[in-house]
């Protein structure tokens, strides 16, 4: 038997001993199967990297776990500790950590699955958004088989070494003798506490290597603290007069005209010569639609036949990029035309109203503005963010019955959700008034459920589904319904329709920013206003907003970091980041901003790509920063909101 084979020390604290050796022995278990995933991406010489930094992150989140039964093992008296009430209780503990070892280890499989990482903010997230994220992990997995399997496995697990869990418990132990190893063991978080950090774990180019030197518990207690992160103390920074003049100099169209003062204040009026066309547009951001599922960039499967055709007769832009890795991110570049700051997106944080946006501009025109949703709009902050910048709100909880064909755990069916929208616009065009809508579609996401019968593809994640596949075949046979039902509409031929992603469907690579994981189409679409024709400049969702409002020839005034894509002076640059590197992509090289105040740049054309370091002296690092800098000063001083704009300029 397992107890024979050890001489267990007469203290009450072995059972706090043997708990981490469980705990580091199951890490160590998950580090090397998450290993064997992506070990063709990695080089060898960098396991004792991997494992060994790794242990320390282990070691650092056991230590923070074990705090609590340390310091009830140090204050029960002798004659608590060995009765038996406290006999079973500990025992049910000892189970509940080794079930929850079990299910945590079969949580990080997946979420490594989805986005290649260990946890992250994303987590938090999924942790806050119980009812859509349970939904989907109902719908996506054969949960109520695997619970019931882990409960059997951790109860044969537990059985086997409950003995250590029982011995113990017989034990009679000084205060004195109990307060020196409550100390000793104390000491390991304390000083977990004040020299390790997230930065500890970014010392290869490779991110894969990096994630598997982390901890996921560890990373997941760490967002809390990082979802927010102070640019000016974990990037490197420049001089702001400097870089606000560059800021200013970057963003100047030949259109445009400034009336802020003051570091940053990019305040200016865009002036038109052109009559306006007040078009009806409708705004329509896909859920997770990567470049590389359509024909045209790529792919092989014929699983966007609707797009292949529609894409040919408007205007596509081939070379466009998403800003970040989430829908709120999406969201953010394409609503305020600003670059990413670290952390939580603008969508999420606190006092996110009045900014100049999208929606203000068609506000002011008279437009009927509204953000549609499939899903329910508290997720994720959707509708504070847009309805305090003043769109209308029409989500899921707004649907009657008759009105929902299909849902699931994310929303409504594309289908649905435009079938309402054009119920809107005919009831804008009765009331003779433009609309300018926002729409966020949900069905191409996981489980990738949708309505029987519409397409060729069987709807589901694994077995029998189709998974990804099913998912874009049914966005894009539901954005076939859209137009065919939209042309029978008469406004129709006033309507300008953009579509574009919020996101691609994966953001995992090995090296920095993988930006072949940022590509998404941008897609311009109305015969009777706009040349058919194909794009090739380089640019990212910052820019959709300038690019439309240039199409319908306003005059309006912003505070936009974006610029108009087809202008002549246009610059091409892409911006991409996730929630901690920052990146600009231009003439074949990528420019990344870390934490730890570190610059990179990859050479998009070389053969095997790497992160080199660089200093902040060349132009192209300044330009990076003036963006990223500059964001932030905005932001942190209330600079790009509509009411407050006055008092900032006379303030700075």
């Amino acid at each position: 038997m397992i107890q024979k084979s050890f001489n267990i020390p007469k203290s009450r604290f072995v059972m706090v001993f043997f708990l981490a050796t469980i705990v580091l022995a199951s890490f160590a278990v998950l580090r090397a199967a998450l290993f064997v995933r992506v070990w063709n991406l990695i080089d060898p010489g960098e396991l004792v990297y991997i494992f060994g930094q790794g242990l320390v992150y282990d070691m650092a989140f056991i230590s923070y776990l074990y705090i609590p039964f340390v310091i009830l093992l140090l204050v029960l008296p002798n004659k608590w500790f060995n009765s038996s009430p406290f006999k079973y209780l500990a025992q049910g503990v000892g189970f509940l950590i080794v079930y929850g070892l079990g299910f945590c280890f079969i949580s990080e499989w997946l979420f490594w699955d989805e986005f290649g990482v260990r946890f992250n903010f994303i987590s938090i997230d999924y942790l806050v958004y119980r009812r859509e994220v349970t939904d989907n992990i109902l719908q996506s997995y054969p949960v109520f088989w695997i619970l019931p399997i882990l409960f059997i496995i951790a109860t044969v697990i537990f059985w086997r070494v409950r003995s250590f869990f029982i011995k113990p418990l017989a034990v009679r132990e000084k205060f004195s003798q109990r307060l020196v190893i409550a100390i000793c063991l104390l000491v390991i978080p304390g000083s977990a506490f004040l020299f390790l950090n997230q930065s500890q774990r970014v010392l290869s180019d490779n991110n894969y290597v990096n994630e598997l030197a982390s901890n996921g518990p560890y990373q997941l207690f760490a967002a809390f603290r990082n979802n927010t992160l102070d640019y000016r103390q974990f990037y490197k920074t420049f001089d702001d007069k400097v870089l606000s003049d560059i800021l200013k100099d970057q963003v100047t169209e030949k259109n445009g005209h400034y009336h802020g003062q003051g570091l940053y204040n990019i305040a200016r009026r865009i002036e038109e010569e052109q009559s306006p066309k007040k078009l009806n547009v409708i705004l329509i951001s896909v859920e997770s639609l990567s470049a590389s599922f359509l024909t045209r960039f790529g792919e092989q499967k014929n699983i966007t036949p609707f797009m292949d055709d529609w894409f040919k007769k408007g205007k596509l832009f081939t070379n466009f990029y998403a800003t970040g890795t989430r829908t709120i991110r999406g969201l953010e570049a394409i609503t305020l035309s600003i670059p990413p700051t670290p952390g939580r997106s603008i969508v999420k944080r606190p006092d996110n109203d009045h900014m100049y946006s999208l929606g203000k501009v068609f506000k002011d025109k008279g437009y009927d503005i509204a953000f549609l949703y499939g899903g329910r709009g508290y997720f994720d902050n959707m509708n504070i963010f847009f309805s305090g910048n003043g769109y209308r709100i029409v989500d899921q909880t707004g649907f009657s019955d008759k009105e929902v064909s299909f849902k699931n755990a994310w929303g409504v069916s594309d289908e649905d959700l435009y079938d309402r929208a054009i119920y809107e616009a005919n009831k804008g065009y009765d009331s003779k008034k433009p609309f300018f809508f926002h729409i966020m579609t949900t069905s191409n996401h996981q489980p990738f459920t949708y309505p029987e019968g519409k397409i060729d593809l069987p709807p589901g994640e694994g077995g029998s589904g189709s998974g990804r596949d099913g998912g874009i075949k049914y966005t894009d046979y539901a954005l076939g319904q859209l137009l065919k039902k939209a042309a029978k509409q008469p406004w129709f031929e006033d309507t300008l329709f953009v579509v574009t992603a919020d996101h691609c469907a994966a953001s995992a690579g090995k090296i920095g920013l993988p930006v072949n994981k940022y590509h998404i189409p941008l897609f311009v679409y109305s015969p009777k206003h706009i040349e058919a024709g194909e794009i090739d400049r380089l640019s990212s969702q910052i820019d959709l907003a300038p690019t439309l409002l240039a199409l319908l020839h306003f005059s309006y005034d912003s505070f936009f970091f974006g610029k108009n894509i087809l202008a002549q002076d246009f610059k091409e640059r892409a911006f991409i980041a996730n929630y901690q590197k920052l990146g600009i992509l231009s003439g074949g090289e990528l420019l990344i901003l870390s934490p730890g105040k570190e610059i990179a740049l990859m050479d998009m054309a070389a053969e095997i790509p790497s992160l080199k370091k660089i200093q902040n002296s060349s132009p192209f690092v300044k330009e990076l920063m003036s963006y990223y800098q500059g964001a932030d000063y905005v932001l942190g001083n209330r600079l790009n909101r509509w009411a407050d704009n006055r008092t900032n300029v006379a303030a700075n």
